[in-house]
């Protein structure tokens, strides 16, 4: 079973938010009814409530998805050489 990498932007997000973040459920009712069920572990423990923090490197499991906690990197930021440099003045444009 492949292990799906899901970078976190904090030090720490609680279960519920992360379970969304993943794309595991769509809804935090959703993810309310799964950790009530028993059916969602993190390192292998059953997680008791939404509430639940989790770290960086910690391995969540819904169903049958591996979910590891991941940091955020450099990655996430963009840059574009091209517009960075072009001048744009948004007070130009505020009136239109």
């Amino acid at each position: 079973m492949a292990e799906i990498l899901v970078p976190i932007a904090g030090e720490s997000i609680k279960i519920g938010q992360f379970l969304k973040l993943a794309s595991a459920v769509a809804t935090g009712g959703e993810a309310k009814e799964l950790i009530a069920a028993g059916e969602v572990t993190v390192n292998e423990s059953v997680c008791q409530t939404r509430g639940e923090k989790i770290v960086p490197g910690d391995r969540v499991r819904v169903a049958d998805a591996v979910f590891v906690v991941g940091e955020a990197g450099d990655e996430d930021d963009f840059f574009d050489e091209a517009t960075a440099d072009d001048d744009f003045d948004p007070e130009m444009w505020r009136n239109l």
